[in-house]
């Protein structure tokens, strides 16, 4: 008994020590962000820490050590069908690919988040403290006033590889010339007409956070922020200071799948930290069915927020015929049965993707291009087709496609002839599996696994109080001395200086020669 009640002091002792409270918000109605951050916080749980989780998305199961802040109401405000139809992506018919329609639709779901009940009564409660706040990062940075509610480090989560506008954050903005903007389909080195198209981009974007987004930004921190700092602290910091007062930024990223990248210390890159070291093992049906595929897999989804079943008949019918050609299996997932399938196409409606990856059998990977696809594909070898839609996955597949591995089809009503050619031309060229197998080489290749990394970081802020040691030393340096404007402004004056003394200094030889001639 006694050696029992030791041992549970001791364990209490540890956790005790080292045991932090984090406020992990992630708020988007995604499957994909949900997974991430359903294991974020788990990581940090099983770490030893207590976790507060902001989600739309709940758990599938209770997890230990987190409360869960349920916005599971906030689904309502987004369509069953998924946010984006590819019908009407195909059609020209869909809002476009760029800033003017993700800033709104963000923002939306930003206030929609604060305005949640469950959300104010945490923010209004005195007594809830943290340690940090780990919020995600999605193309504006109203969440920062969390950070000041609670009077703690703020530590973005970047879903997407580093670009400029998350940079900015804690760095200088990266030089165009050879850092491109999340939205695009460029990939360094780039051409002449690339870097006008980056150059003109990322000016754009600037302009519109400066001009536009700012302004939606402070009227949302005005509202649902300011009061409950002040009832908490009385006084209340700027926005802008806030904006910029970030410990640490989480990318989950990686050099095997987005190329290297000039990035300071505070920018951490944890890319698939999501995957679990022990994979779940398939479900009968699909273990027998890749086991006995002789000619392999080809497994195709277009991921969490995109529906196969939105694909026009005429595009489902051509892939289905086409798929029919090859003795390869094909796993599909589709949301609904499918009518009048080949022998050799499968359907699932929800995909165990990792553990279809995993599996020896799995010889080419059609998907979307969404970040957790790619970096599931590198992370398991398998090469792949990529069928960008929106947001980073034209920048994802055309980066697999510049490393190697992969080949681009567009979304269109031809689409089916073009995968066609694209599996010949992997069926008959070991070169794209050969290639993945050392990307995943170089992935696997780190001296601890991305989700040590991730909760040593995390902790790294607490520990440091904030983490000063980590940034920019460029914050510290005003915009007009870096472009050495007053260097510029004292040559300017010591030259005219010079100028006039010079003037003087002959006016007074004219007029000694004068008066000598006189």
């Amino acid at each position: 008994m006694h050696t029992w009640l030791h041992f549970m002091i001791l364990l209490a002792l540890l956790y005790g020590t080292n045991a932090y409270k984090y406020l992990v918000v992630s708020p988007i109605p995604g499957k994909s962000h949900a997974i991430l951050g359903s294991a974020m916080v788990t990581h940090l749980a099983n770490a030893g820490h207590e976790v507060t989780y902001v989600t739309v998305i709940l758990p599938e199961k209770p997890i230990p050590r987190v409360t869960v802040v349920d916005l599971s109401d906030n689904l309502k405000y987004f369509p069953a069908d998924g946010a984006m139809n590819l019908k009407a992506i195909m059609d020209n018919t869909h809002e476009g690919n760029s800033l003017l329609a993700f800033v709104p639709m963000t923002i939306n779901m930003s206030r929609n988040t604060l305005e949640h009940p469950n959300l104010q009564k945490l923010i209004r409660d005195k007594n809830q403290k943290f340690d940090a706040v780990i919020t995600e990062w999605l193309f504006h940075e109203v969440f920062t006033g969390f950070a000041a509610v609670f009077d703690c480090p703020l530590i973005w989560f970047s879903t997407v590889q580093p670009h400029w506008m998350v940079v900015r954050l804690v760095d200088e903005i990266p030089n165009p010339a050879y850092t491109v903007d999340i939205l695009s389909d460029n990939v360094p080195p780039l051409t002449f007409k690339q870097r006008v198209e980056e150059l003109c981009f990322q000016t754009m974007g600037r302009l519109l956070q400066t001009f536009w987004v700012s302004g939606l930004e402070e009227n949302i921190y005005n509202e649902f922020f300011v009061p409950a700092i002040r009832d908490r602290h009385n006084t209340v910091p700027s926005f802008e200071t806030l904006r910029y007062n970030v410990s640490l930024i989480l990318s989950n990223s990686h050099v095997s799948m987005g190329g290297p990248a000039r990035l300071p210390a505070n920018i951490i890159p944890i890319g698939g930290y999501h995957i679990s070291s022990t994979v779940k093992p398939l479900p009968e049906d699909l273990q027998k069915l890749m086991d006995n595929a002789k000619h392999g897999v080809i497994y195709f989804s277009m991921g969490s927020n995109l529906r196969s079943k939105q694909f026009p008949e005429k595009v489902k019918a051509e892939l289905l015929q086409m798929f029919g050609k090859f003795k390869q299996t094909v796993i599909w997932k589709f949301e609904e049965n499918l009518p009048n399938r080949p022998n050799n196409v499968h359907i699932v409606q929800w995909a165990p993707q990792q553990s279809i990856l995993e599996h020896k059998n799995c010889i080419l990977f059609i998907t979307h291009g969404g970040l957790l696809s790619i970096t599931e594909s590198i992370h398991f070898g398998v090469p792949t087709i990529g069928i960008p839609v929106f947001a980073d996955q034209f920048v994802n597949v055309a980066r697999a496609v510049k490393n190697g591995y992969a080949q681009k089809v567009d979304l269109s009503y031809s689409m089916a002839a073009d995968i066609e050619k694209a599996i010949k031309e992997f069926l008959h060229n070991p070169k794209y599996t050969t290639r993945v197998k050392e990307l995943s080489q170089i992935y696997h290749d780190r001296p601890i696994p991305p989700e040590k990394e991730l909760v040593h970081w995390v902790d790294h802020v607490v520990r440091t109080q904030g983490a000063p040691h980590l940034r920019s030393p460029a914050f510290m340096v005003p915009w007009y001395q870096k472009l050495y404007l007053d260097f510029i402004l004292v040559l300017l004056v010591i030259v005219l200086v010079l100028k006039y003394v010079l003037k003087f200094i002959k006016s007074l030889i004219l007029a000694k020669r004068k008066e000598k001639i006189n």
